[in-house]
């Protein structure tokens, strides 16, 4: 683990696990504010958390950071708002992925639906996010060939990750289901239904 500068307003941690900087977003907005600092935004990433300040807090909210380890808990420890999202396993990638995997289609289901996720940063799109807890049977890379537009909705996986596309858009993950649920809705509050921290399950309906 890394803490250093992130430019005169911004500190940045690297070298995290992956997902654990989800899990020490709010540890830092409240270790910042027991230190007197007021911090402008707490942002993570697969593996490093930037914090936005006031310039002549940097070397504070350096010092706060530098405790991460020390602040740090097992995953199997924190809990979140948990997130049910029903799946049509109908995805167009769905026996590609079984093939790949070798294993039936409906392994590949009963892996996928009978997991907890953790949602470890957003991006890409709002609405978009990263959810890792993927077992391992199921962990491919990429499509060497990213389809021009993929439906909103489209459940996927790619490398460590399941994610929803919020919104039609390209995309080179495998598709293997589809949900009616919102991932961003502008009139919602907050818009995106899915949080750093957050719990999810994907359940199987017909």
């Amino acid at each position: 683990m890394r803490v250093r500068p992130y430019g005169s307003e911004a500190s940045i941690v690297d070298g995290l696990a992956v997902g654990t900087a989800a899990f020490l977003r709010e540890q830092v907005v409240e270790q910042c504010t027991a230190a007197g600092v007021a911090v402008v935004e707490v942002v993570p990433a697969a593996c490093t958390l930037v914090v936005t300040h006031d310039e002549h807090d940097g070397e504070l909210v350096r010092q706060v950071l530098s405790g991460l380890r020390m602040m740090s808990t097992p995953e199997s420890e924190l809990h979140g708002d948990l997130v049910e999202i029903p799946v049509r396993y109908d995805g167009i990638d769905l026996a590609d992925v079984a093939t790949a995997c070798s294993l039936s289609v409906e392994k590949v289901v009963a892996l996928h639906s009978n997991t907890e996720y953790r949602v470890s940063f957003c991006g890409f799109a709002p609405g978009f996010a990263y959810l890792t807890g993927l077992p391992r049977e199921l962990r491919l890379a990429r499509r060497s060939s990213p389809r021009p537009r993929v439906a909103a909705g489209s459940v996927a996986i790619a490398a460590e990750y399941s994610a929803v596309y919020p919104r039609e858009s390209p995309g080179g993950w495998h598709l293997i289901g589809s949900t009616t649920a919102s991932m961003w809705d502008v009139y919602r509050d907050p818009p995106a239904l899915l949080q750093p921290g957050t719990r999810v399950r994907f359940v199987s309906v017909r």
